[in-house]
């Protein structure tokens, strides 16, 4: 078995593994999947008790990483997240105690409770991959994710992510409730509250940074790289957008269509990798006209309208 054979056959443990936790959300578990492996963060908006938490914890101990878990309020500091460099007499020097943030995948609970300065204090840690303390520069874990939850409904206490936070989430997803015969299927199990705690790992964190590198160097046709671009062009054209998706956007959307790729077993992407990400991928990063959401437009039909107006590739070169 050659090493690119074996490596999605660990891909299809790592779903089987989360699958048997997390109940009837495949979709969303390819969804996480694909930015794990494509170096991504995630935003998960939903309503509380849906599994985010549950759904973390499973990755983590699926792929053995390390998980942290920072519940945000507003008395959230900043070092509270990254760490702090603490003076020691004895030695004479400061030592640095590392936060919660050093780890392979970090769990943001409730985001938009912590201050807008808390806030960018994960700025550098989601788009560098080291933070910065004292002056002094920590390397983050490989893989590094973080994944940041918020309530769509509770906005008293709350602070509005900015535009440029929410640009470095390579995702928005949402878990939503489960049909009645999953959720009757939660309750009559024994091990109900706390499914993740049973699961073993099934790939080391060695592996995934493995799998990362190779998800890399899934191939990328010209006609579909001018295809993302189109369809990102696409959303800054619409009438109904007053800023359409950036750059970063068009850059995240690839990583992630060439994670879906792998996760199919595939070396190259095509058009339909896309189709199916980019919602995902660009709809949390547009902003409408205030008309236009008066008017009951959403940023997801935006993203539906310019992928029906954008002339797919028939012909792709491998």
């Amino acid at each position: 078995m050659d090493t690119r054979t074996a490596e999605y056959q660990l891909t299809k443990e790592i779903r089987s593994n989360l699958e048997s936790c997390i109940l009837g959300k495949a979709a969303e578990i390819e969804r996480m999947l694909t930015a794990l492996l494509a170096g991504g963060h995630v935003l998960i908006e939903d309503v509380p008790g849906t599994g985010k938490t549950q759904l973390v914890k499973a990755l983590a101990r699926t792929i053995g990483g390390q998980f942290r878990r920072i519940q945000c309020n507003p008395d959230l500091l900043p070092t509270d997240i990254t760490g702090v460099a603490i003076y020691h007499p004895k030695n004479e020097t400061f030592m640095f105690r590392p936060g919660p943030v050093m780890a392979n995948l970090v769990l943001v609970d409730e985001i938009n409770r912590a201050t807008t300065k808390t806030q960018s204090a994960l700025l550098e840690a989601m788009e560098e991959r080291h933070v910065t303390v004292d002056g002094d520069t920590y390397e983050l874990p490989v893989p590094f994710t973080l994944i940041a939850t918020q309530n769509p409904i509770e906005f008293d206490g709350t602070y509005t992510l900015p535009e440029a936070q929410l640009d470095r989430f390579m995702m928005k997803i949402s878990l939503g409730y489960p049909d009645a015969a999953t959720e009757r299927q939660m309750i009559t199990s024994p091990h109900a509250t706390s499914p993740a705690e049973l699961l073993e790992p099934v790939v080391t964190a060695q592996q995934v940074a493995q799998m990362m590198e190779e998800v890399k160097r899934v191939h990328l046709d010209d006609a579909v790289a001018d295809y993302i671009i189109r369809i990102v062009r696409g959303t800054r054209a619409h009438s109904g957008v007053q800023l359409g998706a950036s750059p970063r956007a068009a850059i995240s959307l690839t990583a992630a269509a060439k994670a879906s790729a792998f996760l199919q077993e595939r070396d190259y992407v095509i058009p339909d990798d896309i189709k199916q990400l980019a919602s995902t991928v660009l709809a949390h990063r547009i902003i409408l006209h205030t008309e236009s959401r008066m008017n009951g437009m959403t940023t997801e039909q935006v993203v539906e309208t310019v992928i029906r107006e954008t002339h797919v590739p028939v012909r792709m070169e491998r």
